[in-house]
């Protein structure tokens, strides 16, 4: 293995840390206090004129790079916006694995319009991960499934569509800051829009509470950063495998809520969904 894909991995290892992290945190604030609002105030707050000052001034501009920042820009907010609505009607446990099946159609897209091939064995790691991911958010027997689910796969998606514009994206992104940069323009596009859909909905574009400091803290420390590790691993890894890699938070995420905090409804099928998500990304990691 070169010293560059060991970095992307160990990228990915972070990202996912940082990712399970906040999603651990986030289970200590309220819904209404909106921790997901909170945490792109936060990144943006925090790394946005640093990240937008670099992207402006690192970058050498061309018509792919501004082509891949204006359909993630697009498809971000579209993502955030679909999620709000599925947990609308179903928690976290149900919506958020469906949300993340998107690694099938990565390749999908990326086999039909940039003619990326993938072997049998990978076509099969993918479709074993995603029925994994499938069964584990149906293992959550709590919520309104049926209105859920259409936007949680709206949600996976439009993950399909902004990871190939990331994929695109990456190489023109030299360093850290760069890819903080990228990530903020469509986080700041989907900040505003969930702004004005809370305006809409309440009168008011902040929520009516805010979550624990320590919770602001973490999810404006890990929410962008995570995906900023991930845009960069894209630079050697196929989108379609550091997409499927990153599902890890959702398996780890999923065993601590088993054996730490005792959560034991329909254990057996989220178990057995966390087994075949790994032997798919086994299998996918095979091909590489």
């Amino acid at each position: 293995m070169s010293d560059t894909a060991f970095n992307a991995y160990l990228a990915i290892g972070l990202s996912v840390a940082l990712h399970v992290g906040w999603n651990l945190m986030a289970r200590h604030a309220k819904r209404e206090c909106d921790p997901l609002w909170w945490a792109l105030a936060g990144h943006l707050a925090l790394f946005g004129p640093w990240a937008l000052y670099h992207l402006i001034v690192d970058v050498s501009w061309t018509s792919d790079l501004l082509l891949a920042l204006l359909v993630t820009s697009i498809a971000n907010p579209i993502y955030f916006l679909a999620l709000r609505k599925a947990y609308h009607y179903a928690p976290v446990a149900l919506v958020y694995p469906l949300a993340r099946s998107s690694p099938l159609l990565i390749a999908l897209w990326a086999t039909l319009f940039f003619g990326i091939t993938t072997t049998n064995l990978g076509w099969l790691g993918l479709g074993i991960g995603s029925i994994g991911l499938v069964l584990l958010g149906l293992s959550a027997r709590q919520g309104d499934a049926r209105h859920a689910v259409p936007f949680a796969l709206l949600a996976a998606f439009m993950t399909s569509i902004y990871s190939l514009s990331d994929k695109i994206a990456a190489p023109h992104l030299p360093n850290f800051a760069t890819l903080m940069g990228f990530i903020s323009v469509g986080y700041a596009l989907s900040f505003l829009t969930l702004s004005v859909l809370r305006y809409r909905d309440s009168g008011q574009m902040r929520p009516p509470c805010a979550p624990k400091k320590w919770i602001m803290a973490g999810g404006a420390l890990a929410i962008g950063s995570a995906y900023a590790l991930v845009v960069g691993a894209m630079r050697e890894l196929p989108a379609a495998l550091v997409v499927s890699l990153t599902n890890l938070g959702i398996v780890v995420a999923s065993l601590i809520s088993l054996f730490v905090f005792g959560e034991r409804t329909a254990w057996r099928i989220r178990l057995f969904a966390a087994v075949i998500i790994v032997l798919g990304i086994v299998l996918l990691q095979l091909t590489v």
